[in-house]
């Protein structure tokens, strides 16, 4: 009987182990996956507030020129 509940504890032992091993390796790639989509959004930003900045200095520019010219 002593063998039988030996048995059937590491058993259990082993499969909570097996488990748990797997949850990590989930909640591992989750992390990774979303850190890679944030990267990706913080890439889309800073390429749009670049697109912006280079349209505001464009426009500045334009501006400068014109004002020049009418003097």
């Amino acid at each position: 009987m002593k063998k039988l509940f030996l048995l059937f504890a590491v058993a259990t032992m082993s499969l909570s182990i097996y488990s748990c091993r797997e949850t990590t390796e989930e909640k591992t790639e989750d992390a990774i996956e979303s850190a890679g989509e944030d990267i990706e959004d913080a890439a889309e930003e800073a390429a749009d507030e670049t697109e912006e900045a280079v349209e505001e200095a464009k426009q500045e520019i334009d501006e400068e020129m014109n004002e020049d010219d009418n003097m």
